[in-house]
Parts: structure tokens; sequence; C-alpha cells
């Protein structure tokens, strides 16, 4: 089992909402910032949002500020991508990722590490 596995991916009209989770096995994710990453057809893996260590959000890019949240719930070993309104151009493949900041996340994702498998988003009508 990977130390990182999300799920809740599938397929969602535009303007709906969906819910990620990202599972830890073998280590505590409290200890961890939390990544979200997305990699749409024909382009490079971005980061979506992050909580840092310190629980410092970084919301990436600006677009998703408002319909996208990241949460945390310790005693499931698991964190949480809440997207709402989504639009077509939100699909990918979604993954998690652990990294080492405290007070704010990293944009360098060699910084990252247990990338979850990835979980398939696919918004359309």
């Amino acid at each position: 089992q990977l130390p990182l596995v999300d799920s809740g991916g599938g397929l969602v009209q535009p303007g709906g909402s969906l819910r990620l989770s990202c599972t830890a096995s073998g280590f505590t994710l409290a200890d961890y910032a939390v990544g979200w990453f997305r990699q749409a057809p024909g382009k490079e893996r971005e980061q979506v949002i992050c909580i840092s260590r310190g629980d410092y959000i970084t919301y990436a890019p600006d677009s998703n500020r408002g319909r996208f949240t990241i949460s945390r719930d310790s005693a499931k070993n698991t964190a949480y991508l809440q997207m709402t309104s989504l639009k077509p151009e939100d699909s990918g493949v979604y993954a998690c990722a652990k990294g080492p900041r405290m007070y704010g996340c990293t944009a360098d994702q060699s910084e990252f590490s247990s990338w979850g498998q990835g979980t398939q988003v696919y918004v359309s009508s």
C-alpha cells in the first residue's frame, strides 16, 4: 500500500461539487504539509492548493480561491480537497503529496514526496 492514497474522483457536471480524500498510512499526516496537484491532459502538473504543517493555506492558481478548500482530519489521518463550482478546465488527474514546510507551502514539487496514485476528475455535461 502506498503511504498516501487519494480517492474520490469521478465524473461531475459543471457547477457541481466533489470531495477528494488523501489518506496516510504508516505516518502521521498532520506532521507534514499536504499539497493537492492536478495534471490536465497535455499540461504539466501544477499545485492547486496546499496546507502547511502550521495550517497555512496556499491557493494556486488564484482562480481556485473560493472554489477549492483543503482540510485535515487528524482522527482519520486524512486530508481533503473540497471542490465546488467545478468547471471543465478543472478536469485532470489529482494527486496528493506531503511536504516539509511549516509556515507556507513551497511551489517546488521536488520537496514533496509520497505521491498518491492519482484520482481522475472529469467535469463535463
